[in-house]
């Protein structure tokens, strides 16, 4: 099989739509992304994804306000840190500095949008396609690693797994997005009230627009809470 014939069989695939889950698949994924973030042990690790697309929001920020991106760095301890460059002020910056909370939240948003027209394969495709994206600006080891290991999960499932499998694995990623996002943001209102937390992003934007911090805070829990809100709403009737 030639390299068009296998991309005209992807592209095939991905506009196409399959079968939705049951009501009660459905609220068994909920369940599963729920455990994803409410177990300790778990979360520890699950984290990574989050931090991966916090971190990846950050990015695609900076190039779509026309700064330079100089490299995206992941941590074993699940923080990041992506590095641009441009005017120190400015809307740019401040559109950079605030991606980073809710990313996690709007991707979670348009995989839940898509999922809502039956459209799994489409969303990890395209979970496959920006993973790769973000691997060409990783510039540590184990951010190499952390989202090498994730797109060749996602690969594996989108190209071996039954349509049952591709459809369970969208909506775990999808709710385990949405229902994690929120978190981070109650983290870091709670580092930031013992005084752990001054590099914020929060803190960022507060000396870019002399808004205060907790303001920052408090749209960033409103746009993921909101997010969570209408993308659960699209799960749940997609069946």
């Amino acid at each position: 099989m030639s390299v068009s014939d296998v991309l005209s069989s992807i592209w095939g695939d991905v506009s196409g739509t399959q079968q939705p889950l049951s009501e009660r698949g459905v609220m068994l994924t909920a369940a599963v992304g729920a455990l994803l973030v409410a177990v300790p042990v778990v979360w520890g690790v699950s984290r990574h994804v989050v931090t991966i697309a916090h971190e990846g929001a950050h990015g695609l920020a900076a190039l779509m306000t026309g700064r330079s991106l100089q490299g995206i760095r992941l941590h074993s301890d699940t923080s990041g840190l992506t590095v641009s460059r441009g005017k120190p002020r400015g809307p740019g910056m401040v559109a950079t500095a605030f991606a980073g909370y809710p990313g996690p939240a709007l991707v979670g948003l348009g995989a839940a949008f898509l999922l809502g027209r039956q459209h799994a394969l489409a969303v990890l495709w395209l979970v496959v396609l920006l993973l790769a994206l973000l691997l060409l600006q990783i510039r540590n080891f184990f951010g190499l690693y952390v989202v090498a290991v994730a797109g060749i999960a996602v690969v594996a499932v989108s190209w071996w797994g039954s349509g049952q499998l591709q459809s369970a694995a969208a909506y775990v990623g999808t709710w385990f997005l949405l229902l994690a996002a929120p978190r981070p943001v109650v983290e870091l209102q709670l580092q930031r009230r013992r005084g752990r937390a001054r590099t914020s992003d929060a803190d960022l934007l507060a000396r870019l627009t002399r808004v205060p911090g907790l303001i920052w805070v408090i749209v960033f829990l409103a746009v993921t809470l909101g997010c969570l809100v209408v993308g659960g709403r699209w799960l749940l009737t997609a069946t």
